[in-house]
């Protein structure tokens, strides 16, 4: 009995050790990331013109809207996957421009009157070449309209799509990834329901009316693209331990940021600038649970979320893993403990 009480006593001892120094280095972490943003890139980033080969510095999300949508395709590693999912938001894009001629487009890739779009692809610092795949899109569809921006090394998906939307020129933003997972189409679902949304409020008129009114990127709406509808085929189909750590993902989810979004995971998601500017200048996560700080960042904003059912399929490649869990509960501790203490400050 003495010898299993001991065993008892060592095992708490180690036990508590280890929670305190997770909690001290969690709470350490949060305040070096408090610093004035400086887990982020430093450098600023820049788009190469393949005429030029010249490297020029992109606009910011703080000036006025120039196009009416701009896309956001974050990409690592992505020389296999990109091409497929380039050439099918191309098309779209070409196509819907047909049927207005009013409808121009760009595209970046980060590696009301007149409607306008882009695409940013962001080389999140690639070792493959996904670069030069991505650049062969911007030389044939010219400058213009695809845009690759290169952050140098790899820095995480949320530092990807940080920077695209940092540097976007629409009214309208959207972040999609670069496997083609769902139908680059189903912008329209968001598109529409974030017009819906402002027009139901009244808070916005059309661009050529008065200076009194306000256009669609002054007003902040944050739309979310979900595969929830989908959840019970996939309980069915997944093994039983990654149901199990779906939903324990799920409650640590709720626990960090609060409910109100069922599917913060899914990769297709649109904002106004207004409501872009607001979170993305604050957002200090870097990898896969900024989805979650973002909802976070939204409703401390109040900004108005919606959840739409998209079209999704699942894509091999996918770089989250069971390796890729104790990353996401690390940064939604790091979340939960800088902005309830206070050390994460959030600008307006």
């Amino acid at each position: 009995m003495g010898f299993f009480w001991a065993l008892f006593e060592s095992l708490s001892i180690v036990a508590s050790v280890f929670a305190f120094g997770l909690l001290a280095a969690i709470v350490f972490a949060s305040f070096n990331r408090s610093r004035s943003h400086k887990c982020h890139v430093e450098a600023p980033p820049v788009f190469e013109d393949p005429n030029s080969l010249k490297s020029v510095l992109v606009p910011h999300i703080s000036d006025p809207a120039e196009k009416y949508i701009s896309l956001i395709i974050p990409a690592y590693n992505e020389e296999h996957r990109l091409p497929g999912a380039l050439d099918e938001t191309l098309n779209y894009l070409e196509e819907r421009a047909a049927k207005d001629k009013a409808f121009t487009y760009e595209i970046n890739v980060n590696l009301g009157d007149v409607l306008a779009y882009r695409v940013i692809i962001v080389d999140d610092g690639s070792a493959d070449g996904t670069k030069r795949v991505a650049f062969d899109f911007v030389k044939k569809y010219t400058v213009e309209n695809v845009r690759l921006v290169l952050l140098g090394r790899n820095h995480g998906k949320g530092e990807a799509i940080r920077k695209g939307m940092l540097h976007s020129r629409g009214e309208l933003l959207l972040m999609l990834d670069a496997d083609g997972a769902t139908k680059v189409s189903d912008l329209e679902k968001l598109e529409n329901q974030i017009h819906a949304v402002a027009a139901k409020e009244q808070q916005y008129g059309d661009s050529a009316s008065s200076d009194a009114t306000l256009r669609i990127s002054d007003v902040p709406i944050a739309a979310f693209g979900s595969r929830a509808h989908l959840e019970e085929k996939a309980l069915a189909s997944r093994k039983w331990y990654r149901n199990f750590l779906m939903k324990g993902f799920h409650l640590v989810v709720l626990l960090a940021a609060g409910p109100g979004i069922r599917d913060t995971q899914c990769g297709f998601k649109m904002f106004t600038r207004a409501a872009a500017r607001k979170l993305f200048t604050n957002i200090r996560l870097k990898r896969w649970c900024f989805d979650v700080e973002l909802v976070y960042l939204c409703k401390f904003f109040r900004i108005p979320m919606i959840e739409i059912s998209v079209s999704w399929s699942e894509i091999p490649g996918s770089k989250v893993n069971l390796f890729s869990i104790p990353n996401m509960l690390w940064e939604m501790g790091l979340m939960s403990v800088g902005y309830r203490t206070g050390m994460w400050k959030i600008h307006s």
